[in-house]
């Protein structure tokens, strides 16, 4: 079993507002993201599933137009293959 040290991983900017980290298996990923606040995730999907946990702040996460309010402490798992799109209410 490999062990992975997140502060490791080179952080590369998403888009603007958003850096990440990530971990991928050949079945998921995991993102360590860091977002501004009103930056805005636009609408996409990957092959992938995804799990995600919220550190710090407020972020809405919208899965196939549902919107999910996150708070620290909770995670999301997202499907591979279903649209997801963000906004982050607060500095995540």
């Amino acid at each position: 079993m490999p062990l992975i040290n997140i502060a490791e991983i080179e952080s590369k900017d998403l888009i603007e507002g958003y850096a990440a980290q990530f971990i991928h298996t050949s079945n998921a990923t995991y993102s360590h993201v860091r977002a501004k606040a009103g930056s805005v995730l636009p609408t996409h999907a990957h092959p992938h599933e995804q799990v995600s946990y919220i550190l710090d702040g407020e972020f809405e996460l919208r899965v196939d137009g549902v919107p999910y309010r996150l708070v620290p402490g909770m995670v999301f798992v997202i499907p591979s293959n279903i649209q997801h799109a963000g906004l982050a209410i607060t500095d995540c």
